[in-house]
């Protein structure tokens, strides 16, 4: 057989075998924890939220989709003095009676607000609990500033 026929076909089952790993290993299972995570929909989500960058986009889908974990969690980056009393507070408003969200933009310019948010789904995948989320933000993000949590 030819070298360059040998060549093809080692290139060729390279592949193959590449990926056939990538399909084992790839994460997409949705039985994964991953895929636990409720996310709420972007298509009732602002303008601002749909055009910022990714990580804030699912920070907002998860605060939205999730407000029974992330008003038990602080936010850090001195949020308090707007009155907000949760990490949620940083991307909800409110609720109205229609369940219709009004968003709070603030976490579109506060990358604290949103690295906790996303912290917070990390943790969650790895199967921690609200408490020992609370925790980790607490130890992690006390250096900058006062808790937001009365």
């Amino acid at each position: 057989m030819p070298i360059r026929s040998r060549r093809s076909i080692l290139l060729i089952s390279l592949t193959i075998l590449l990926l056939l790993l990538t399909a084992g290993c790839g994460g997409s299972d949705p039985k994964t924890k991953e895929s636990n995570l409720k996310m709420a929909s972007m298509a009732n989500m602002p303008a601002e939220v749909r055009t910022a960058p990714v990580t804030v986009q699912e920070a907002y889908q998860f605060n939205v989709a999730n407000p029974d974990i992330m008003t038990q969690l602080p936010c850090y980056c001195g949020c308090g003095a707007m009155g907000h009393t949760s990490n949620y507070d940083c991307y909800v408003a409110g609720v109205n009676a229609d369940g219709s969200i009004n968003f709070d933009t603030h976490a579109l310019g506060c990358s604290i607000c949103v690295d906790i948010t996303q912290d917070t789904m990390r943790l969650l995948k790895e199967g921690k609990s609200v408490d020992q989320i609370k925790a980790y933000i607490d130890q992690t993000y006390a250096q900058y500033g006062p808790s937001n949590i009365p």
